[in-house]
């Protein structure tokens, strides 16, 4: 990964457990939400804003910091 991606993610990477999601636009989106109804995560903001991949044209991530 190169610096400017990293520079991207409005989170530390420190030490706490990340899930990373990555895409179609609309499979991030139902994949934040299914993690949201099973309880993954208590509040879909823990995820940090969807953001298209640099390397890859059409692909979105997010990252969930627990």
């Amino acid at each position: 990964m190169t610096t400017e991606f990293n520079e991207l993610l409005p989170t530390s990477l420190g030490d706490r457990p990340q899930f990373w999601i990555i895409g179609t636009r609309d499979q991030v989106m139902h994949l934040i939400n299914e993690c949201y109804v099973k309880g993954l995560t208590d509040d879909r903001a823990k995820f940090t804003p969807i953001i298209p991949l640099p390397f890859a044209n059409g692909k979105y991530m997010t990252v969930l910091v627990r």
